[in-house]
């Protein structure tokens, strides 16, 4: 029988500027680099068997991407749409998953505070949504929409009715201004809280130092040592802390902190400083206030609003001490507790730059008004089911 004689290519330079692309480029799929050296070959009018050879291809699929190429030109060397296999999920049952995992257990009965894949696929199949499922379907399921059920966080209402102008002043300060007059040279912003039960833990056994492939391993049981309370204060222009131990917290303490801070220069001669402080027992409320200012004229207290000490830039000093300095906790007694702490205060000093604080009044604003759409929302599903009842 005989064969068939080879299809000429006459590619256009843009045809062929294009199959150069795809033949070298770095970044082109291995089927689409083979596909055009195929046709560029052919191009140069060799022959099938002699492309076979060069290429190491079979000469079907040699006859193969040269004839597409002469029906459909560069359009033939894509692959052809295919039927495949018939989805085994609806739309429909893909999107009432996806509702599923949107809703509370508790609503449909299902003892569990959180979905997980596993248990909505279960609870997909007790609902009659599909006979069958597996969790990896779920899984693919919700990562279309970034559903994760499984989840949490924890939110509180504002309850403080002088939130917004309490917040606006310690953001005002942050940026260096009381009562829209910028601060002078000679006023200070101090941000102070209290740490409390900073605990010693004796280990049973020595801690591990980490090694290849190993992480550091700290003794699960372990003897109480005591505890003591870390009060700190924080200059936050200047990036500066400064930190004692006391055996507990209270008024007491907190006034010596505050005496060990305005004793020093340059607080002790400046025109003002502001303390900003949470609601905690040790300086809560006009008493604290006027308290700090009989002991130093020069010192204004300024609360945050109720339930917002992530307002207090204090807050993130101490979660530095928490990671660098506390965990994990592995202290034959409080004395070295309160050595580390000092120690670490001098090392943190010597290298600290301000916090890069950028929330701002604008983004209170935003902040406030965002969850007032939420509270009016919350406050229309109520009315609607009450009157559903």
């Amino acid at each position: 029988m005989p064969v068939a004689p080879a299809r000429p290519i006459a590619p256009t330079a843009a045809e062929r500027e294009r199959l150069k692309e795809l033949a070298y480029g770095h970044k082109t799929e291995y089927r689409l680099r083979v596909r055009a050296q195929v046709v560029l070959h052919a191009s140069r009018g060799r022959s099938n068997a002699r492309i076979a050879r060069e290429t190491g291809l079979h000469l079907d699929t040699v006859r193969k991407w040269r004839g597409r190429f002469a029906e459909l030109g560069l359009a033939g060397l894509a692959d052809r749409k295919r039927t495949g296999r018939p989805a085994s999920f609806t739309a429909l049952q893909a999107a009432r998953v996806k509702a599923l995992a949107c809703r509370l257990p508790a609503e449909t009965g299902a003892p569990l505070s959180r979905w997980s894949c596993p248990e909505l696929a279960r609870e997909a199949m007790v609902q009659g949504i599909t006979t069958s499922v597996s969790a990896s379907t779920v899984r693919r399921w919700l990562a279309e929409d970034a559903l994760k059920p499984w989840q949490h966080h924890s939110w509180i209402f504002i309850t403080d009715l002088g939130f917004q102008p309490k917040a606006e002043r310690v953001l005002d300060l942050y940026a260096r201004t009381w009562g829209g007059v910028p601060l002078g040279e000679d006023e200070y912003v101090v941000s102070a809280d209290e740490k409390t039960s900073v605990q010693a833990r004796c280990r049973c056994h020595p801690t591990l130092a980490p090694g290849r492939a190993r992480a550091m391993r700290v003794n699960h049981t372990y003897g109480r040592g005591g505890a003591l309370a870390y009060l700190a204060a924080y200059d936050v222009h200047a990036a500066k802390v400064f930190g004692r131990t006391e055996p507990r917290t209270g008024i007491d303490p907190f006034m010596n902190l505050v005496t060990q801070v305005m004793s020093t220069e340059p607080y002790a001669s400046a025109k003002r400083v502001f303390w900003i402080v949470d609601n905690g027992s040790s300086h809560r409320g006009k008493k604290a206030a006027d308290r700090l200012t009989t002991a130093f004229p020069n010192a204004v207290m300024v609360h945050t609003p109720i339930h917002a000490s992530w307002l207090n830039q204090v807050e993130i000093y101490f979660s530095v001490v928490q990671r660098k300095v506390v965990s994990p906790n592995d202290f034959t007694d409080l004395a070295q507790v309160g050595d580390r702490l000092r120690a670490f205060e001098d090392r943190y000093n010597a290298t600290a730059q301000p916090f890069q604080w950028k929330f701002t009044t604008s983004d209170l604003d935003d902040l406030l008004a965002r969850l007032d759409r939420h509270t009016l929302t919350d406050r229309h599903q109520e009315s609607s089911v009450a009157l559903a009842a």
